[in-house]
């Protein structure tokens, strides 16, 4: 249900979306609390535009450079001096809009981390280093992200505050889906890296996988949440590997099989 306008919190909520009409409305609804709701879109081609629309956001299509540049491009564009943002993921709470109304209220931070509850197959992930996740999404409109493809920041010269309430995030509706993302994000990060001089050795490659598969099943507790910690063990395994595989590939192919190609990492 809307808020009346008089009753709704002082905030524009950024949503950056590319063929999300599976889940663009439910997001935007759950953040009705909020005075303003822009929808920054890139190609969709299904029902993105009509559906944000329809929940009442306000949408505009911007041509795709990085996810950072497409918040900037909607921060720019924001009637409110704070930014909320979400992916379209995500879920707002009221609770979480009632503590955004008081910390905005009190005007002391420049920027705050938002815990995010993280579902995966059905289930909370209270372990597994999910539960250390908490990105900045709550900053005043002056501030705008870097140009990272990924592991975008925001650019801010004090340490962001924390809230307390979280937004409610289920990335991977399946396993194909989880393999989709993986396959952009390990391409971008290892372009990144690769424009940095960042190189990888065969030990980089033998090694790295299963460290992170240990390290997330034990270390960060992956075995408390069952049979659910032991694959996001796995796949964290499999991120890594496709991450520095991609990155080895550059290297080889772009500077030759030569000894001096393969720097460790």
């Amino acid at each position: 249900m809307t808020a009346p306008a008089e009753a709704r919190v002082p905030v524009t909520v950024v949503i950056a979306a590319h063929d999300e009409a599976d889940e663009i409305e439910a997001c935007v609804r759950s953040v009705s609390w909020a005075a303003e709701v822009i929808v920054v879109e890139n190609d969709s081609t299904d029902d993105t535009i009509a559906r944000a629309r329809a929940a009442g956001a306000e949408v505009f299509s911007h041509p795709f450079q990085t996810i950072g540049a497409q918040r900037n491009a909607a921060i720019a564009r924001a009637r409110y001096p704070w930014i909320l943002v979400l992916d379209a993921d995500e879920r707002g709470t009221s609770a979480l809009g009632a503590e955004v109304a008081r910390r905005i209220q009190q005007d002391w931070a420049d920027a705050y981390r938002v815990p995010r509850r993280n579902w995966f197959m059905g289930r909370e992930i209270r372990h597994s280093g999910w539960d250390r996740d908490r990105p900045v999404r709550l900053f005043r409109s002056t501030l705008r992200y870097d140009s990272r493809p990924v592991h975008e920041h925001i650019l801010t010269n004090s340490e962001p505050a924390m809230l307390e309430e979280s937004l409610l995030h289920n990335p991977y509706a399946n396993l194909a889906e989880y393999f989709e993302k993986l396959g952009r994000y390990s391409r971008d990060w290892a372009e990144q890296n690769h424009a940095k001089g960042r190189r990888v050795n065969a030990l980089t490659l033998v090694t790295r996988p299963p460290a992170r598969f240990l390290s997330t099943l034990f270390w960060r507790g992956g075995w408390r949440d069952g049979a659910h910690g032991v694959v996001i063990s796995i796949l964290a395994a499999v991120s890594v590997a496709a991450k520095y595989a991609h990155l080895w590939t550059l290297g080889h192919s772009r500077n030759g099989s030569g000894p001096g190609d393969q720097w460790p990492s």
